[in-house]
C-alpha cells in the first residue's frame, strides 16, 4: 500500500473557503456565534485593507526617501566638484602671477600708523523737511499710480 495525498477538487476548495468566511451555517445554530463570526470575519478583512494601505505607503515613502537621497548625493557630488575645481583655479592663478614673489613679509618697521579720527561730534545742520513737502505738493501725481 502506498500512501497517496487525497485529491480534491478546485471545488471543494472553494467550499471550504466559501464556508469559512460566511457565517449562515454558524449563525442557524447559534446566532450570537454567527455573529462573533461575522465579527471575526470583518476585522480580518479590514486588517488586510489596514496592511495593504499601508505597504502601499511604505512603498511610496520609501521610493520618496530614495529620490530625496541621490538628490543628496548628487548634490554633495557637485559641491565636492566645485570645490576641487575651485582650488585648481586658484593653484593656476597663484603659478600665474608674479606679484607674491615680490611682497615681503610683514615686520614691524614696514607698519603704517594711523592717527585715531577726533571723536568730537560735528554738529549737524538743521534741516528743515518743509521745503520737502512743498515739492512733494507741487509736484503732479501721474494718472495710473
Amino acid at each position: 500500500m502506498v500512501a497517496a495525498p487525497e485529491q480534491r477538487s478546485s471545488s471543494k476548495t472553494f467550499e471550504l473557503i466559501q464556508g469559512s468566511l460566511s457565517a449562515g451555517r454558524v449563525a442557524r445554530r447559534s446566532p450570537w456565534l454567527g455573529s462573533l463570526h461575522r465579527l471575526a470575519d470583518g476585522t480580518m478583512l479590514g486588517v488586510l485593507a489596514a496592511v495593504a494601505v499601508l505597504s502601499g505607503l511604505t512603498l511610496h515613502w520609501q521610493h520618496r526617501w530614495t529620490l530625496s537621497f541621490n538628490r543628496l548625493e548628487s548634490t554633495r557630488s557637485l559641491a565636492h566638484r566645485l570645490t576641487e575645481s575651485t582650488a585648481v583655479m586658484e593653484q593656476h592663478l597663484l603659478r600665474r602671477t608674479t606679484r607674491p614673489s615680490r611682497m615681503v613679509p610683514t615686520k614691524v618697521a614696514n607698519l603704517v600708523y594711523l592717527n585715531r579720527p577726533s571723536t568730537a561730534a560735528e554738529p549737524i545742520p538743521d534741516v528743515s523737511m518743509l521745503p520737502s513737502f512743498d515739492e512733494l505738493i507741487e509736484e503732479r501725481i501721474r494718472p495710473g499710480y
